[in-house]
């Protein structure tokens, strides 16, 4: 049921400007809308309560760059370089990340509403204390992901490398990850109860439980 979910695509206009990341210093409310910004390298950037709506972002690269507070609605991430960047305290909402590396990025504390995370890498990435609603990753390594005391409304991970993520204090009710590789979870069981796994994963659940399986 979970692999269901339903996650809004992001409403982007047919025509769009193309557009610099750089435009953002020349509005006084620091908001970029109705762009597509294509090869760009966006560096050394400190700024807090950003606004894009209705972006598209095409083999951009962000470095060192810090970005808590934003808000991001109606915007796609294709084929962009997101590692370490710093989005914690945003909202998320209609957001496409494809293809794109996210190694490190921070979403800690943010609020993520019909997201997608498609065949990008996400190494070490944090969602602590995050609030995913209808969020979807699918093909997506998440090794060492850190989703420490956050909460899961209609997510379903996908063929997804969840090995050594950490889901401690964060109730796993309805979150399928029966499709899933993983050799070790960090998970708290009392917190694991009514997790949507596949035969093979309880097994290894039930071992870690000090239970004796006979097969």
């Amino acid at each position: 049921m979970s692999q269901k979910v339903k996650v809004d695509r992001p409403k982007i206009p047919r025509v769009l400007e193309e557009g610099s990341f750089r435009a953002i210093f020349n509005d006084e409310d620091y908001t970029l809308m109705n762009c597509e910004i294509t090869g760009e390298t966006v560096e050394d950037v400190e700024l807090e309560r950003a606004i894009l709506s209705n972006v598209v972002f095409r083999n951009v690269t962000f470095t060192n760059t810090t970005l808590p507070r934003i808000d991001l609605t109606d915007v796609i991430f294709e084929n962009c370089n997101l590692s370490n960047v710093n989005f914690s305290e945003g909202i998320i909402h209609r957001v496409k990340f494809q293809d794109c590396k996210l190694m490190g990025t921070d979403f800690t504390e943010v609020n993520l509403g019909h997201v997608t995370f498609e065949n990008g890498m996400a190494h070490f990435s944090s969602f602590v204390d995050a609030r995913l609603k209808q969020v979807r990753f699918h093909g997506t390594s998440l090794q060492n992901a850190n989703y420490h005391g956050s909460q899961f409304i209609k997510t379903v991970y996908a063929f997804c490398d969840l090995n050594e993520a950490n889901f401690v204090q964060t109730r796993l009710k309805g979150v399928d990850i029966s499709t899933c590789t993983f050799e070790r979870l960090h998970v708290d069981f009392e917190t694991l109860e009514g997790c949507e796994v596949s035969p093979n994963q309880a097994i290894g659940f039930a071992k870690l439980l000090g239970l004796t399986v006979v097969e």
